[in-house]
């Protein structure tokens, strides 16, 4: 068994972890706080990492079940993603065909804000950070077959929504 080393092994995993807490709360300083106490709560358990079997998986599970607390005891709405987490446009498009793109990639983002939390979840693990399925399952403590229905599901809500919302043109 390889000795977990926090520099190596779990600092890495921040950017990730803010994302899902970021997708969660919808909240990118909630987001932060959350990544902070997650890497807290991980250090303060050091003497036990030996008996954890994938602590990548541990770590996602701490900050998702301190992200749905927060959005427990908050319990209101919040804006969506920061435009900054946008992906960069390509150079290769021209001004209006990037606009175009920007604005459908914020469209998508805001109809994600708008899914179930699971769905949110098993699509931002799956999509967003390339988890597998089981390790999605793990992470989120359900089936691997319910982390495909909840992928299958959000993306066919996504893309009807997505339609929809393009053909009336708002």
């Amino acid at each position: 068994m390889k000795k977990i080393s926090f520099r190596n092994d779990i600092l890495p995993l921040k950017n990730q972890l803010y994302r899902l807490a970021l997708r969660i709360t919808l909240d990118s300083a909630e987001a932060e706080d959350i990544v902070q106490e997650t890497l807290i709560k991980i250090w303060n358990r050091r003497e036990t990492w030996e008996e954890i079997e994938n602590m990548e998986a541990f770590c996602f599970t701490v900050c998702r079940n301190l992200a749905l607390d927060s959005i427990k005891r908050q319990a209101n709405q919040h804006d969506s993603l920061d435009e900054s987490q946008m992906e960069r446009p390509d150079n290769t498009r021209n001004p209006s065909e990037q606009t175009i793109q920007r604005d459908q990639i914020s469209l998508v983002r805001k109809i994600v804000d708008c899914l179930p939390e699971k769905q949110r979840s098993c699509i931002q693990l799956r999509d967003f950070e390339g988890k597998s399925y089981k390790d999605i399952a793990m992470i989120l403590e359900i089936s691997e077959e319910q982390v495909k229905v909840n992928i299958f599901r959000g993306r066919q809500a996504i893309k009807q929504k997505f339609i929809e919302l393009e053909n009336f043109g708002v």
